[in-house]
C-alpha cells in the first residue's frame, strides 16, 4: 500500500479535516516530529491542570435577579423551548457569549 493510499484511508476512517490531514502527512514524512516523552508528559500535566481550573470556574456561579419585559421573557422562553433547553440556560449562554466578545446570532 502506498503512503498516499494509507493516508487517504486514515483520513476517511478517522474523518480527518484538511488541517488534521496535513499533520498526519507531516508526521509520516518526518516534517513534524512528535514531542519527546518527557515534554509530552509535562504538556499533559499542564493541560489537565487547565481543564480542572476551567471546570472549577464553571462550577462557581452566582445567582442574580433580572427584570425583563414580559414579551422579551416570552420570546426567550420560546427560543429555549425550540432549542430544547431551560430558558435560564439560554440566558446564561447569551450572557457568557456577550461577555467574552462572541457574536450572538
Amino acid at each position: 500500500m502506498s503512503n498516499k493510499t494509507w493516508i487517504d484511508e486514515a483520513v476517511k476512517k478517522w474523518d480527518l479535516d484538511d488541517e488534521e490531514r496535513e499533520i498526519l502527512e507531516g508526521l509520516h514524512n518526518g516534517v513534524i516530529k512528535p514531542l519527546p516523552k518527557k515534554e509530552l508528559e509535562a504538556f499533559k500535566k499542564r493541560l489537565k491542570a487547565s481543564v480542572v481550573y476551567t471546570q472549577e470556574l464553571r462550577k462557581k456561579s452566582e445567582s442574580i435577579s433580572l427584570r425583563l419585559p414580559k414579551e422579551d421573557l416570552a420570546a426567550i422562553k420560546a427560543k429555549a423551548a425550540d432549542e430544547g433547553m431551560p430558558y435560564q440556560t439560554l440566558i446564561g449562554s447569551l450572557v457568557h457569549k456577550y461577555g467574552h466578545g462572541k457574536k450572538i446570532a
